[in-house]
């Protein structure tokens, strides 16, 4: 069940942006698109962009799905704060979220699959 072009899985790009984003997430933070297209070298701005970032961070976030983790792209947001409709198409996709979900339902999502991220990458200390 793949539902994002495979195009970055198993490259270098791939492995560098899984690390910035659980980086993010064990320190409960965020990160941009522009961020993302640093680490693979794209333009900052633009629909190539988009849909690159997009594309890559599609492919982290079904892996993470198949693995029975939350999806790792909650923690990529634009200039609104929020991710993108990209990653709210894949998670109606993976069947996470209802198709034809209000904005609110979607930033509600968004939250709890954010928290489950930070819950799941939580760095554990030793008492």
């Amino acid at each position: 069940m793949s539902t994002v072009p495979d195009k970055y899985r198993g490259s270098k790009d791939y492995h560098l942006v899984y690390c910035e984003l659980i980086g993010a997430a064990q320190y409960r933070g965020l990160t941009t698109y522009q961020a993302i297209a640093q680490i693979v070298g794209l333009p900052l701005k633009g629909n190539y962009m988009a849909a690159e970032t997009g594309r890559v961070v599609g492919e982290i976030s079904e892996d993470e799905f198949r693995q029975g983790r939350p999806m790792l792209s909650a923690l990529v947001v634009g200039a609104s704060g929020l991710p993108g409709k990209g990653f709210f198409d894949l998670a109606e996709d993976l069947g996470k979220l209802p198709a034809g979900s209000t904005e609110e339902e979607q930033r509600l999502f968004w939250e709890e699959e954010r928290d489950a991220v930070y819950h799941f990458w939580q760095r554990k200390f030793r008492s």
